[in-house]
């Protein structure tokens, strides 16, 4: 059996049908009950039960919840690719990270949500290209947070001389998660690219990508255990719960983002004081 390894937590606050006061309460409870992180979602519009419901938009939304917290790391589980051209992501994120003092992690993904596209205008193109427009989306903000005068003639991007102040709190850049599942293309972006990756699969499921994963990397030039694993859990059985979470920790994986759960906030509560700290080395 491998060794139980050391596990960070991120809270999904899950803003869907949330207004502000609420996802504001919801993040600053994870940050009182010792989460590591707490994390929002890129979407326009909920995902489930009213469609014309509140949905806040992601980078907004953290600027308002960095100010309003004081130690949780933030983040978009993922940011899509789609919805923004690279440059302004960039200084978005720049933003957000001066703003929380360097505690924002910038999680990134090729989109998925096509009606969401259709209904408000963004292009939505087939999954190769976008993969090829988040990889293109990844040079541009590296370049325009670590760089001055960047220029890039990519397929879908274009800079020319490009110069963005201030740069990151955090150097070079904030940890760039990529939240991936397919295997032909996204794992060998994530081999190149990440410095995280996040799956919300099963335990057997994650743990087997993982495997490829290593082998990605090594084959890109890159140690593995470089890219930090990422995987997610439900609380509506805190038993299955800590059962998910000594198997994930077991396969290598280092940060779990928790789902908010239909039983509220005493579930979650339950799950930091019972389930929590037996993951949690001692001093964080």
């Amino acid at each position: 059996m491998k060794e139980v390894r050391s596990v960070r937590f991120g809270l999904d606050v899950s803003q869907h049908q949330l207004e502000w006061r609420e996802i504001l309460h919801r993040a600053q409870l994870g940050e009182e009950l010792g989460f590591d992180g707490v994390w929002v979602f890129d979407h326009f519009k909920p995902l489930y039960a009213d469609p014309n419901g509140p949905c806040l938009e992601a980078y907004t939304l953290l600027a308002g919840l960095a100010a309003a917290t004081s130690r949780v790391r933030l983040g978009a589980l993922v940011t899509g690719a789609t919805y923004r051209h690279p440059s302004l992501l960039a200084t978005e994120a720049i933003t957000v990270d001066h703003i929380s003092n360097g505690r924002l992690e910038l999680a990134l993904g090729a989109a998925w949500f096509e009606q969401e596209h259709r209904e408000l205008g963004f292009d939505f193109p087939p999954t190769r290209e976008r993969v090829r427009r988040l990889e293109e989306t990844i040079e541009v903000i590296r370049g325009l947070m670590t760089a001055d005068n960047v220029t890039v003639h990519g397929r879908y991007f274009h800079l020319d001389n490009a110069t963005y102040h201030p740069r990151p709190v955090q150097k070079p850049h904030p940890p760039i998660w990529l939240g991936a599942s397919g295997e032909k293309l996204m794992l060998p972006l994530v081999a190149r690219l990440a410095d995280a990756w996040h799956n919300s699969g099963s335990a057997e499921e994650v743990i087997r990508k993982s495997k490829l994963l290593d082998e990605l990397a090594t084959e890109a030039g890159r140690d593995p255990g470089e890219i930090m694993r990422a995987g997610s859990v439900g609380l509506s059985d805190l038993s299955a719960t800590a059962t998910k979470l000594g198997r994930l920790s077991e396969g290598g994986f280092g940060y779990v983002v928790v789902d908010w759960p239909g039983e509220g906030e005493e579930q979650v509560r339950r799950f930091a004081s019972e389930v929590m700290p037996s993951f949690v080395s001692p001093g964080g």
